[in-house]
């Protein structure tokens, strides 16, 4: 079975070389060139991973891709793609499991791709293993906070630009 990935940026020459890139890897993937598709295209399909642009149609843009993939039942794997990087804390408190700074070289892309791709497959075998319940009701609790502190990272990045 191939891996699904989602790739929403705004810049079609990103899209599509990303794009050919990842499907002579192996990888079948989808493509959106907004926040707005790439939100309805999160609700539509299933995804193993979503790599998405910061910067779209607003400053919060990335951020409003993040936490609709981190609300999705199916829980992808989540790259932030950007070419001005921002703080760890930062992209790790709106729900991104790595940032991707773009430009950079295809074989580093791909590895960065694999490893994260392994380790979140790995983190979804134990959520779904016979665990004990409390390591359960954990693992669900930070699910649940990296959505609601994702939807605030919205919040206040469009406040921020709308008092500009």
């Amino acid at each position: 079975m191939k891996r699904r990935i989602l790739l929403v940026d705004d810049e079609v020459a990103v899209l599509l070389t990303l794009k050919a890139v990842l499907e002579i890897s192996g990888f079948e993937v989808d493509t959106a060139a907004s926040a707005r598709e790439g939100k309805h295209k999160l609700k539509a399909n299933q995804y193993h991973m979503v790599i998405t642009d910061m910067r779209m149609e607003s400053d919060a843009s990335g951020v409003e891709v993040i936490a609709e993939a981190r609300a999705a039942s199916y829980h992808p794997a989540v790259a932030l793609l950007t070419a001005f990087p921002v703080a760890e804390e930062d992209w790790e408190v709106w729900g991104a499991d790595k940032m991707l700074v773009k430009p950079m070289h295809t074989r580093m892309l791909l590895q960065q791709i694999e490893k994260l791709l392994a380790g979140h497959e790995a983190k979804l075998a134990i959520w779904s293993s016979p665990a004990p319940a409390k390591l359960k009701k954990t693992s669900g609790k930070k699910v649940a906070a990296k959505n609601t502190v994702a939807k605030k990272a919205v919040k206040k990045i469009s406040g921020k630009k709308a008092k500009k």
